[in-house]
């Protein structure tokens, strides 16, 4: 390993290294604090410095990629845990179950987001995946005494143990087909007709990650870990783990079945659509807000997989755009939730959101402005994102899809509209407590992004296109 290798692999190198630190820090003091936390962010933050202006390259035999894709999407990756630190650390802490693991789990999270972004054959796929699924298994059982928090933490090892088999099964059909676990030489392989093996290695493979992206029918684990797990949890859940499947599905499907796109496109339209209508109509029957936010997920991720289905840089970039607001308006919804209590005990259904205009006026337009994105309305940031993401599916030939995606969308606008009605005109049942400076003001920047600020993301229009012309390279 050379000097440059180093450099190449520099932010996973600095976020294992602050894990073990941290780990080491943590078990002498006994518990976290405000320095303890606040190193745990600088590692992040110097992560994303690290892939931002890093070298680039191919290490450990083209295992580990260093490209203009990575980068992007591991700023944003390690941006989003950072803002998970302080969020998690302050509601844990409301509720007397704050340890210092938690830190530590966040950054063995964003390791292996790391490496899933970066990943360039099956070996290093399977080894990123592992690593950000295990720190998650912890996470959403961090609060071991609740109930329905090790529940939440049981559902999704078990669930997360048949996706990684589905993922090991396509890998071995794959490299037993191709020869290799390379993702060029499997793209070599296919091009030179290795035959229906590997494609079929591959619906296996595509079914395994999208376990991780909660997408119908593999989505049966989100609500039930959405709801038990602790609010800040679900939020780092819903974004930074989500954007780095989307990038690794990406990569494995343009770098290494680039020349089979006909015939994956099928499944991955399949598996949109699915997402789309199972997250429009199982929504409607929800009242408690992390459930219906868990199938608002499983619908969002319907469209990106849309997008991603049109193929070519068009497609690719879409769907970097839309994940990428996505996560902004997912993290400041539960952020709004983390802000709100009532009487002592969370708000966390639309019951309790009656009212809350008069009471909390800046949180009540915050989730207004999340409701009205997710929904897709003009000029907000969701309509930006649904808009690239129908505007390359059907250059991309997929006219039906985009319209039935747009109907999907009009059938989830009920349970986004219910909600702004009962915040703005339903009378409160109460008083609700004085909401913590770090979630306020993560859910008000949040919005603030959502809408006016979105119109300033087409500045990275020109970032978004090096990313996708570097998986496409």
């Amino acid at each position: 390993m050379t000097l440059s290798d180093l450099n190449v692999a520099a932010p996973e190198l600095i976020l294992a290294g602050s894990a073990l630190l941290l780990l080491m820090w943590g078990a002498f003091q006994g518990r976290s604090n405000f320095a303890y936390g606040a190193a745990a962010v600088l590692a992040l933050v110097a992560a994303a410095a690290a892939a931002a202006f890093g070298m680039q390259g191919r290490i450990f035999s083209g295992g580990l990629i260093a490209d203009d894709l990575s980068a992007f999407a591991k700023v944003f990756i390690y941006g989003f845990s950072a803002l998970a630190i302080p969020l998690g650390e302050r509601w844990l802490m409301r509720r007397g179950d704050c340890k210092f693991e938690f830190n530590v789990l966040i950054i063995l999270a964003a390791l292996g987001m790391g490496m899933m972004v970066s990943a360039g054959d099956l070996i290093a796929l399977y080894i990123g995946i592992e690593l950000q699924s295990l720190a998650l298994y912890v996470l959403a059982a961090f609060r071991r005494d609740d109930a329905k928090a090790s529940e939440a933490g049981l559902k999704y090892f078990v669930l997360g143990a048949l996706s990684s088999g589905l993922l090991l099964y396509g890998s071995s059909l794959i490299y037993g087909f191709a020869g290799s676990t390379q993702f060029p030489v499997i793209a070599e392989a296919v091009s030179q007709g290795a035959g229906g093996g590997v494609l079929f290695g591959l619906v296996f493979l595509i079914c395994g990650i999208a376990f991780k992206v909660s997408a119908a029918p593999f989505h049966m684990w989100t609500p039930d870990v959405y709801e038990g797990a602790p609010t800040p949890v679900v939020g780092f859940f819903a974004a930074a783990p989500k954007l780095a499947a989307m990038v690794l599905l990406a990569r494995v499907l343009s770098e290494g079945f680039g020349t089979a796109l006909e015939q994956w496109r099928q499944v991955i339209v399949a598996i949109a659509l699915i997402s789309i209508f199972v997250g429009a109509f199982a929504g409607l029957a929800q009242r408690n807000l992390k459930r219906l936010w868990a199938y608002s997920s499983i619908a969002n991720i319907g469209y990106a997989l849309l997008g991603l289905a049109a193929g070519g840089e068009v497609g690719v970039q879409s769907m970097l755009l839309f994940m990428v607001l996505y996560m902004v308006d997912v993290t400041g919804f539960f952020a709004c939730l983390c802000a709100l209590q009532r009487d002592g005990k969370p708000m966390e259904t639309i019951d309790d959101m009656a009212g809350l205009i008069k009471e909390r006026p800046a949180l009540a337009l915050a989730l207004t402005a999340f409701a009205l994105s997710a929904l897709g309305l003009p000029p907000f940031a969701g309509f930006w994102a649904k808009y690239y993401v129908f505007k390359a599916a059907i250059g991309g030939g997929l006219t039906v899809a985009a319209v039935l995606g747009l109907v999907g969308s009009v059938v989830a606008a009920f349970y986004y509209l219910r909600l702004i009605k009962v915040m703005w005109f339903d009378p409160a049942v109460g008083s609700t407590e004085r909401p913590p400076f770090e979630a306020r003001s993560i859910a008000v920047v949040a919005a603030l992004f959502s809408f006016p600020a979105v119109l300033l993301a087409l500045v990275w229009l020109d970032p978004l296109a090096k990313a996708a012309a570097a998986v496409l390279g």
